[in-house]
């Protein structure tokens, strides 16, 4: 995941602020390492996955073609591909009324599923939401794109008359969130969710963003709130943690001197620290996450659905 990328790009320079460790009712947590206030909150836990296998192409680009022969119907030819019937159906308006003909070209998918339209700027994790699926198994289905592709398909879905074939646009929960948390919109590094790893071979699960800034640059915070943790962390390098209402938290890692200290109260858009010198060729950069405070702990979230000002996708 990404948290490797920081451990050998962002220094571990020296904060101005307090230490993880350091003072009454903070305790540093095995594989973050990132020191929380404990009053009131749920212990953090790290969202690291993976999976061994890489990802195949798209559904969508492995349909095949079936012709109909004389004296087969729509239940035969579902069976001979282990198929639904509805699956045939959905993809193939023509044979929606249950019958085929023969010499009838039909579309095959290679598993059950239906073919969805994406409305532009949605998330994985919004056309899950939408269809109560998983995004990181629409990820991998639709080829491990960050963006997620104007027609997609959707498997584990059966079609049925009626059934909406686009993901409809949601409007965004009122969010603390409201700023950006650089001085300006920058280019995303690497994005949130799923994504390949060539020099893993495999799919990794970043936890946030991370957006390329000149050194020195400031980072921002995108909301009001007061700082949890603010300091060198052994993952994160300098490190400012910010707790926010409606249990939001933000972290934004890699920097170099701190401006804030832990137990301040701050503004959107104050200062909390500048973006740290990169080493050798690496491009300097910020890595910002968001996170909810849940049973589960702080739980990573993708920030496009929590910060409207971010155009992540």
């Amino acid at each position: 995941m990404f948290f490797d990328l920081l451990k050998h790009r962002a220094p571990r320079r020296s904060g101005t602020a307090n230490q993880p460790g350091q003072g009454e009712g903070f305790a540093v947590l095995v594989g973050l390492a990132i020191a929380l206030p404990l009053v009131g909150l749920t212990a953090p836990r790290a969202i690291a996955q993976t999976t061994p296998s890489a990802c195949s192409q798209p559904a969508l680009s492995r349909l095949t073609r079936h012709r109909v022969a004389q004296g087969e119907t729509l239940t035969a030819i579902a069976q001979r591909y282990s198929l639904l019937p509805a699956t045939i159906m959905g993809l193939n308006p023509a044979v929606q009324g249950g019958t085929v003909s023969p010499g009838q070209e039909l579309l095959i998918p290679p598993f059950n599923g239906i073919r969805v339209s994406v409305p532009p700027g949605r998330t994985w994790q919004q056309v899950a939401q939408t269809y109560n699926s998983r995004p990181d198994v629409l990820f991998e289905v639709n080829g491990c794109v960050s963006t997620v592709p104007a027609t997609i398909f959707l498997p584990g879905v059966n079609w049925f008359p009626g059934v909406s074939a686009t993901a409809a646009t949601t409007a965004s929960p009122a969010t603390p969130l409201q700023g950006y948390p650089l001085p300006q919109r920058s280019q995303v590094i690497v994005n949130y969710g799923w994504q390949p790893d060539p020099d893993q071979g495999k799919l990794v699960f970043n936890t946030g963003v991370a957006l390329a800034s000149s050194a020195s640059t400031p980072a921002l915070a995108v909301g009001a709130g007061t700082v949890a943790f603010a300091g060198t962390d052994a993952t994160y390098g300098n490190l400012v943690v910010i707790n926010h209402a409606q249990g939001l938290q933000t972290r934004y890692a890699n920097l170099a001197a701190l401006n804030v200290r832990a137990g301040q109260t701050v503004r959107q858009g104050d200062r909390l620290g500048a973006i740290a010198t990169p080493e050798g060729d690496d491009d300097s950069f910020l890595f910002f996450e968001v996170r909810l405070n849940s049973t589960a702990g702080w739980v990573a979230q993708d920030p496009q659905d929590y910060v409207p000002t971010m155009v992540l996708r």
